[in-house]
């Protein structure tokens, strides 16, 4: 009795496509973003993180510093303000905290290993992840508390511009398979949500946005070996990420890669590359100085380190244009269907008007 009911529960978590598919005999399987954390190591112990303690400059903070007597609203609240959204009219005028420690989470991007690589938790050396050290001192980002985490991560499940579908097709299984393809879209639907109201249930589904989200499809190389879908980098690749009301961001990357373990309900690991630093900042300025201020991250400040901490990607005066980085990344299972199949009815092809 119990092996059947194994046997019927092994089955119905295989299920693809139509819910009644195997991946043997679709080859396919599909998955929604639910979580996306910047990546980087942290222990319980923050002293042992940050021994200078954590960022203390923030938008307050510096406003004190640099106005301590106030002045005319032009040449201190709109001059620090505008100084968000053009950065490069000044450099760094105070100290920034930078994460301390050798063991990072990340890739080995370039395939060496060099002095200022990290070691990875389980060993692997060369981990490539300059972002960590301009994160991890940050209480923004830093679990459970920092507010850009946490509230950023809560617009990835409720904001529809972040409705990113990863389909892994030509799968002999989700243990070992040579040679997948693997493709990004934008889906249209709400994630299907468990009893809690709080978490994302797989077996929901979802259709591909072929209007809006046509920029974001993105083809890509890859293997699974030993239950791990690793990718081979592209040049240039995208992944939405809104974190402020729907202000419709783009993280954009050079040589993104996946590194993702499956399982038939589950895919979680991380999105690595070079992030573009103008893109980066984009990101993080969508989120209003009032919030960047509880973590005093100075979004400035903030920008020059980006700068100063770039490690690929030189521009024609040899300035590095992006920064070594990592994002966590969690999906559940879903049921992708293709615009041909949202267009067939009865055996005929028919208009959407949905699309």
């Amino acid at each position: 009795m119990w092996a059947a009911l194994a046997v019927t529960s092994l089955t119905a978590s295989m299920a693809l496509a139509d819910g009644s598919q195997s991946i043997a005999a679709t080859r396919t399987i599909g998955y929604v973003t639910t979580d996306l954390h910047w990546a980087f190591y942290q222990t319980a112990d923050v002293d042992k993180d940050c021994p200078q303690g954590l960022a203390g400059y923030g938008p307050r903070e510096t406003f004190k510093a640099l106005y301590p007597n106030g002045g005319p609203v032009a040449n201190t609240q709109l001059a620090r303000e505008s100084l968000k959204f053009f950065p490069n009219d000044k450099q760094m005028q105070f100290p920034y905290i930078f994460a301390k420690g050798n063991i990072g989470v990340g890739v080995n991007l370039d395939g060496k290993v060099g002095p200022n690589d990290y070691v990875s938790p389980t060993g692997e050396k060369g981990i490539d992840n300059a972002l960590q050290k301009v994160l991890g001192c940050n209480a923004q980002f830093r679990q459970p508390e920092g507010q850009l985490q946490l509230f950023g991560n809560k617009f990835v499940r409720t904001s529809t511009w972040n409705r990113t579908l990863i389909e892994i097709s030509n799968v002999d299984d989700l243990s070992n398979s040579d040679d997948v393809a693997v493709t990004i879209y934008r889906g249209r639907d709400p994630v299907l949500l468990d009893a809690t109201g709080e978490g994302v249930a797989p077996g929901g589904t979802q259709r591909i946005d072929m209007r809006w989200g046509k920029p974001i499809i993105q083809h890509l190389k890859g293997k699974i070996v030993d239950g791990v879908l690793i990718t081979e980098p592209i040049k240039e690749g995208i992944y939405p990420w809104a974190i402020y009301n729907d202000v419709p961001t783009l993280l954009n990357w050079r040589d993104m890669r996946l590194k993702l373990t499956l399982t038939p309900e589950r895919a979680d690991g991380l999105i690595a590359g070079y992030m573009d630093v103008e893109s980066y900042y984009t990101w993080l300025t969508a989120w209003s100085t009032h919030h960047l201020s509880y973590g005093r991250l100075d979004p400035a400040e903030f920008y020059w380190t980006l700068r100063k901490m770039a490690d690929a990607y030189p521009n024609e005066k040899g300035e590095m244009t992006a920064i070594s980085s990592a994002l966590t990344v969690n999906l559940v299972q879903a049921f992708i269907t293709h615009p041909e199949a949202d267009a067939m009815e009865g055996g005929r092809k028919v208009t959407d008007a949905r699309h």
